[in-house]
């Protein structure tokens, strides 16, 4: 089995409804991603995916989600943006782009400050 990650980063707003504490006032981060894509077989070239290629579909999803208001964008209507709703997020728009290709998505990882860190995959 091969895996390849790139990160990426994107700067947005949110609250958390329902939490008690300073993160149900309106604040921003600056989050960091990191797609992890995984795959058993190598193109002629030798590779899974191509960085570039996989770099401008994170790239997509994230133009997405930069510099807005998390809390008024209709995916997270009903939901906390929190970083693990971001994760999963974000998760399930890269498996719809990587539809046709020899490999899948392991895991999506969402740093909202250094240190602290959320991971979502469907694996089992």
């Amino acid at each position: 089995m091969y895996e390849i990650s790139i990160q990426d980063h994107f700067s947005a707003a949110h609250h958390l409804e329902n939490y008690q504490g300073s993160c149900e006032q309106h604040h921003g981060h600056n989050w960091q991603v990191e797609v992890y894509v995984c795959g058993e077989k190598l193109d002629d070239a030798g590779l899974l995916i191509d960085f570039k290629i996989l770099k401008k579909k994170v790239a997509e999803i994230l133009d997405g989600l930069d510099h807005v208001d998390l809390n008024a964008l209709e995916v997270f209507k009903g939901i906390n943006p929190t970083s693990e709703n971001i994760a999963a997020y974000i998760y399930r728009q890269i498996v719809e782009r990587l539809v046709g290709l020899d490999c899948s998505v392991s895991k999506v990882s969402v740093h909202e400050t250094p240190g602290s860190i959320a991971t979502y995959s469907e694996a089992g």
